[in-house]
């Protein structure tokens, strides 16, 4: 079942932004849950609770979509990340080191071969509005993404909006499968991103774009 957000699901929603990046490429970021989620969750819950989508099975919370009709709503996600890393002292943790470290290497050594280097949300008014959407893993495959998923897609199509965009990372195929299966296209270029890692892997942004007008 999908349902939104209401402030009663506040708890058990941040319990799920703890167990959702397991598996996931994106899941390992600086390793302090607070300050992620001051990035990538408390914002949605500020600004945009209408749109924040929720799915449960047997009474549970399995997953999210935190959608945002309009990036402008929301705090550029430099300046977000910005402030949970000075708010919460990350830069001084041991256990976030290891990313920071890693983060200014992949920054010096891409500007030294040219490669290009995600920096921030990318924002083009043909598509505003944009969404993040994550699963325990026990629940991919089931459906709930679909629901999910289906659930924005049909509130952006009654209100009339232009579009939506979406970043993910070129490494996650499962994703970029499941997003193009919903309509969205790749855009752009797919620079590296500074930190991350997977399986050991240095990654890359992709960002998808999808409008209403697209289905016929």
């Amino acid at each position: 079942m999908v349902r939104t957000y209401t402030p009663a699901d506040q708890g058990a929603l941040v319990d799920l932004f703890a167990r959702v990046g397991a598996d996931s490429p994106s899941g390992d970021l600086w390793k302090h849950l607070p300050s992620e989620r001051m990035a990538y969750l408390d914002p949605y819950i500020e600004h945009c609770p209408d749109t924040l989508f929720l799915a449960e099975a047997d009474g549970d919370l399995v997953g999210y979509l935190t959608g945002c009709p309009d990036t402008a709503l929301l705090p550029g996600e430099d300046e977000r990340l910005t402030q949970a890393i000075i708010r919460h002292k990350v830069m001084i943790r041991p256990r976030s080191l290891p990313f920071f470290a890693r983060s200014l290497f992949d920054v010096v050594r891409a500007k030294v071969r040219g490669v290009e280097v995600a920096s921030g949300e990318s924002v083009d008014q043909r598509w505003p509005a944009h969404l993040h959407i994550n699963l325990v893993p026990e629940a991919r495959g089931t459906g709930a993404a679909n629901e999910l998923m289906a659930a924005w897609q049909s509130w952006l199509t009654h209100t009339a909006s232009p579009g939506c965009h979406l970043q993910t990372l070129v490494e996650n195929s499962r994703a970029t499968r499941f997003f193009e299966k919903c309509g969205f296209v790749p855009h752009g270029s797919t620079p590296l991103v500074p930190g991350v890692r997977f399986r050991g892997k240095p990654v890359h942004q992709q960002t998808m774009v999808w409008s209403p007008s697209q289905q016929g």
